[in-house]
């Protein structure tokens, strides 16, 4: 039985296709990880937001859970908002173990990638 989830946090837009490529993202991550639960959670303007993601994944009895942040870089939505949604959510669920990770924007994996992928479309 899964007990581990990863929720991708993204920021969330008015324009439902603006959501696409993180569910594509969510799709891999579970193709890869297929021993974790993989859900998106947006902070405004789509569902689900992390709160009632995260419920829903309680009451699938999940025990742990890493938030990643699938945004470019640490502006004031993750220094400021995030933490008070995982304090939040940790006053909520004291028996979840809860972690986060830094920006996806800011991994050295992701720039890497990006970094790659500009370089390449300059030879098409």
């Amino acid at each position: 039985m899964t007990q581990h989830a990863i929720i991708l946090f993204a920021h969330g837009a008015r324009d439902p296709l603006w959501a696409a490529p993180f569910e594509k993202l969510a799709a891999l991550v579970a193709a890869r990880r297929p021993d974790h639960l993989v859900r998106l959670a947006f902070l405004e303007l789509m569902t689900p937001n992390l709160a009632d993601c995260v419920a829903s994944l309680v009451a699938e009895n999940i025990a742990s859970m890493t938030i990643v942040p699938a945004f470019m870089a640490r502006g004031a939505h993750l220094r400021r908002d995030l933490p008070l949604l995982v304090a939040a959510l940790r006053e909520q669920h004291p028996h979840l173990q809860i972690s986060v990770t830094e920006a996806l924007g800011e991994t050295d994996a992701v720039l890497g990638a990006m970094a790659d992928w500009i370089a390449a479309s300059q030879d098409a």
